[in-house]
């Protein structure tokens, strides 16, 4: 009998892109649903009772939750093709699962309060933001990807929100080529992997999907 695999999820929420990378690099076959966070979906409900967020993988009718905790899930399941941890090295793995959890609460968090804030507390959390990413930065060197050769963990962790914020033109750009040559580099190779450009929105969608929500938050 074949998997049954089901996506709760919503489309801008990076979080979900990083699990569609993951089935979408894996060649598994899924189905997304689309929550509406105004009208939470009974479903949503009844598998993730504790958060009720997205994104949430149903495999088989059991709820995984946690968008890195999903992602390492699907690799390990779905271990024949395409791995996303190097499980032949524990110490190699333990590093990946280390530099993840410094996007999630790092970079994610920065990114969160940046998008949100104005004034002064925008350009203190830009800063902050700039300073992780030069982290990131020292951390990848020179290689294609942060495991190396091959598109691992680490990149799905921090690809839909770095892409996003270097090839989104209508916020300003954040990213600078001469000053993040090696991540930059890295966004472009990831971009042009199917898995990634079929997860991550595209700008006008986006751009759209903002407006109406800055009229929504106005109440015009």
């Amino acid at each position: 009998m074949a998997d049954e695999v089901i996506l709760l999820n919503f489309w801008p929420s990076h979080y979900g892109m990083r699990v569609l990378i993951a089935l979408e690099e894996k060649g598994i076959k899924y189905e997304n649903k689309e929550e509406d966070f105004s009208n939470k979906s009974l479903l949503l409900l009844q598998m993730n009772p504790i958060h009720k967020k997205i994104p949430v993988l149903i495999h088989n009718g059991k709820s995984i939750c946690e968008s890195l905790n999903i992602v390492e899930y699907i690799d390990e399941v779905w271990n024949h093709h395409s791995p996303l941890f190097p499980y032949d090295d524990p110490y190699q793995k333990a590093q990946a699962k280390f530099w993840a959890n410094y996007v999630d609460t790092k970079i994610y968090e920065i990114g969160s309060r940046y998008a949100k804030t104005v004034g002064e507390e925008k350009e203190a959390a830009k800063k902050e933001l700039l300073e992780s990413f030069e982290v990131m930065e020292e951390q990848l060197g020179d290689k294609p990807y942060f495991g190396g050769d091959i598109f691992g963990f680490v990149d799905v962790a921090l690809v839909p929100l770095f892409c996003m914020l270097y090839t989104y033109t209508f916020a300003g750009k954040l990213i600078d080529d001469e000053e993040f040559p090696n991540l930059t580099s890295w966004a472009k190779r990831c971009g042009e992997k199917e898995s990634v450009s079929r997860s991550i929105p595209k700008e006008s969608k986006m751009k759209q999907f903002l407006a109406e929500m800055s009229l929504l938050n106005r109440g015009d």
